[in-house]
């Protein structure tokens, strides 16, 4: 990540938390120079938006930065307008409402649906499947970097390095993860037809005070409650280093779209709920045992791009531990890390 400023200690609130997330590295600055041009954020609303659009503009306060969503999160607007950014309420199922959205050479993806698809998966699979064929149609022209997730992929062998992006997404398991083979087979099919350049990022777990895998264990830990090892394995990365990642894909673009994997290493769930409990001096209940395979993906191209991660795991554990222990913030939204059905 580069970070400009020392990683601090510990976060001390909300502010700081944005501030940390959306601090672009000198690497980022220069990535966005060979990516000119307005950057519109397509479903800014979402866990990651808010910063990443931020992130955006400080990298860059002179480039317009536009952020779309319906913005039904009271306060999200204003505080985005505050940061520089150009907000647009818009429905994105919407073709006309697409067609008046302002062009834009840059468009970052963050639209979809993942929790809530189980009994309403006619709508998950128009959020992740027919939104991007709307938008690779309407933004033609653009360089469009689009949200994926490493569901797409089989279950790989947690003794194993993970699924590179030369493992076809096949076999996904449940309606969300094949909604989001439709959502990049959307991007690919426009993006051949008609030469539009692109990345389609895998994402896998990031890290946020508010949410994530650590916040799931922590949470677990502190609650008392059991934590399930079935999904004994998976990728984190730190928001702020995901976002950062994000945005200079734009410069990494391919003709056609191909996909990237962005996590950082594998961590063990049992490893991690003992490293929080220690901190946190609670001793970890944990049931079941490890599956011998995981969601898992292999991050060696990414690290090519841009270098190893560089907010490691002891330093989120740190900074998990003294949040969940001094009552900080939830999104209560957990990131079912341990459902292996598909189901959400």
């Amino acid at each position: 990540m580069n970070q400009t400023a020392p990683l601090p200690a510990t976060i001390a609130d909300l502010a700081a938390l944005d501030e940390l997330m959306s601090r672009p590295s000198p690497a980022l600055i220069e990535s966005l120079r060979r990516a000119p041009g307005d950057i519109l954020v397509l479903g800014v609303g979402g866990k990651m938006g808010p910063t990443l659009a931020r992130m955006a503009k400080r990298a860059d306060p002179a480039r317009r930065v536009i952020g779309v969503a319906r913005f039904s999160e009271p306060g999200l607007r204003e505080q985005l307008e505050g940061a520089g950014i150009e907000c647009i309420a818009a429905d994105l199922l919407s073709r006309e409402a697409l067609a008046v959205l302002p062009d834009a050479p840059n468009v970052v993806f963050m639209a979809g649906r993942k929790f809530g698809s189980t009994g309403s998966e006619w709508l998950t699979w128009a959020m992740n499947a027919h939104v991007p064929a709307l938008v690779a149609e309407r933004y033609v022209g653009s360089r469009i970097v689009a949200f994926s997730t490493a569901c797409v992929y089989p279950f790989a062998d947690v003794q194993g390095q993970g699924a590179s992006e030369a493992q076809p997404p096949t076999a996904p398991s449940g309606e969300y993860a094949n909604s989001c083979v439709a959502r990049e087979r959307m991007f690919q099919y426009f993006s051949h037809e008609n030469g539009t350049p692109g990345r389609l990022l895998r994402l896998s777990y990031a890290i946020d005070m508010r949410y994530g895998v650590l916040h799931d264990v922590a949470q677990k830990l502190v609650q008392g409650e059991p934590i399930d090892l079935a999904m004994g394995h998976a990728n984190v990365i730190w928001q702020g280093e995901a976002n950062d990642w994000s945005l200079r894909t734009l410069a990494h673009c391919t003709t056609p779209t191909t996909a990237l994997n962005l996590s950082g290493p594998k961590v063990s769930i049992r490893s991690v709920a003992h490293a929080l409990g220690e901190r946190l001096g609670v001793q970890p209940v944990l049931r079941g045992q490890e599956a011998p395979t995981a969601w898992l993906v292999d991050c060696t191209e990414a690290f090519r791009l841009f270098g190893p991660p560089q907010v490691g795991l002891d330093t989120m554990l740190d900074w998990t531990a003294d949040w969940v222990r001094r009552g900080g913030e939830s999104l209560h939204k957990p990131t079912h890390y341990e459902a292996r059905d598909g189901k959400y």
